[in-house]
């Protein structure tokens, strides 16, 4: 299987409300996404891990070069250590919660999915972008 979500950093000791590690992956789209596990509980002795996928909004992941950025209102600073992205009071918003997975390498899965799905859409954009219709090209075969 190839690797869509390239993992950017992983973490045991996190500053995320949860005693699980943490994964931080680059998507081709630029955004940088989260995926950790924490507790969940339902009822009396019912009780599980749930796998959380978020988008941490203060980074920006230049997925060709692989270089993360730090965003900042409208410019752009590239981070020097990966770490850095696993700060005090991230902003993170949650895009989804799942409860049906098992592992962390189930969560990757999905994610790479996901990832595999953006890439095949820009790529078939910017193909689109440099293709121009026939009647141009042979305008400019001339």
């Amino acid at each position: 299987m190839e690797t869509f979500a390239k993992l950017i950093h992983k973490s045991y000791v996190t500053y995320l409300p949860t005693r699980l590690p943490v994964q931080f992956y680059g998507l081709p789209n630029g955004k940088v996404y989260v995926i950790y596990a924490r507790f969940f509980e339902v009822g009396f002795e019912k009780s599980g891990i749930e796998y959380v996928f978020g988008i941490q909004e203060e980074f920006f992941y230049d997925y060709e070069n692989e270089k993360l950025y730090q965003s900042n209102d409208n410019h752009k600073t590239k981070v020097i250590y990966l770490e850095d992205v696993d700060k005090p009071n991230p902003r993170i918003r949650i895009d989804k919660v799942h409860r049906g997975l098992n592992s962390f390498g189930e969560a990757f899965n999905l994610l790479n999915k996901n990832a595999q799905q953006l890439k095949e859409k820009i790529t078939k954009e910017n193909h689109k972008i440099i293709n121009l219709p026939k009647e141009d090209n042979k305008l400019m075969s001339v």
